[in-house]
């Protein structure tokens, strides 16, 4: 027989957590489940209350315990049998939440529980995309219509690690979305190392987007990527690949470079 107390802490009940959402029938269990009170959750759980119980939003609270990288919390759902991949109804999978927390932890206990890493995607879900995922087969080029692919999503967000992540397993650095490429995002969020890495793996300094501007378009004087006007106009003068003159040259790179008649500039990119 279900605890009555249990029933009264469960019962739908408004809640507000500033950018954590507002919903309506937001439950004490959603509630406990935000705020990492496993022990709260355990005591819910063994009282009756259902794991899949979900917000006018289709949230259960398997998703709230991932957004906010709450592993002690999301493993206890599991275990009594929640459903893993659970979707919002914006498509998110609390693998999705988990990932976009950067919470390694979740994402693995998730997969352990057999989350699928590669769901079909709306046009409002990304892709649960990152090391882990990668090792388990996820797609590198997975595309939705709000971020484009991984890799825009992680310049969009200004993830410089987890691009380097994605373009060092394979990810295509020229990748487009609507002739917009992650450069563009780059240099409209004026992220020097996320230009500069960008570059390094080959970005195509030429590309124009839809409104027929290149990525140096999007960078002005007096910004933080004023700086990388130079690298631009450096890749528009010289047109040369860098990693490939270096893999050349090999250990004679720094001593044959650093003699050649031209500016410190050209050697300091080229080095």
């Amino acid at each position: 027989m279900e605890n009555p107390a249990i029933m009264e802490m469960t019962a739908p009940r408004l809640s507000n957590f500033g950018n954590m959402g507002f919903w309506p029938d937001r439950t004490v269990f959603h509630e406990a489940a935000t705020l990492g009170r496993a022990l709260q959750v355990e005591q819910l759980i063994e009282g009756g209350a259902s794991v899949n119980m979900v917000t006018v939003d289709n949230i259960t609270p398997l998703h709230d315990a991932c957004i906010q990288g709450h592993p002690n919390c999301a493993r206890l759902p599991l275990d009594a049998g929640a459903q893993v991949d659970m979707r919002t109804i914006h498509g998110s999978t609390p693998l999705c939440n988990s990932c976009a927390a950067g919470s390694l932890e979740c994402a693995k206990m998730l997969l352990e529980h057999g989350a699928k890493v590669n769901p079909s995607l709306t046009a409002l879900t990304a892709s649960p995309l990152h090391r882990l995922m990668i090792e388990h087969g996820a797609l590198l080029e997975a595309f939705d219509l709000q971020f484009g692919t991984p890799l825009h999503a992680a310049c969009a967000k200004e993830h410089v690690d987890c691009a380097r992540v994605l373009l060092k397993a394979g990810a295509k650095v020229n990748a487009a979305k609507f002739h917009e490429t992650a450069l563009h995002h780059a240099a409209r969020v004026e992220m020097v190392d996320m230009i500069e890495l960008l570059v390094d793996f080959g970005s195509n300094v030429y590309v124009t987007d839809n409104d027929n501007k290149k990525p140096i378009d999007y960078t002005k004087p007096g910004s933080p990527t004023e700086q990388c006007n130079n690298i631009f106009h450096l890749c528009f003068s010289i047109p040369i690949n860098r990693v490939a003159l270096r893999t050349l040259l090999g250990t004679r790179a720094l001593e044959v470079v650093g003699q050649l008649d031209i500016s410190q500039l050209t050697i300091s990119y080229i080095l």
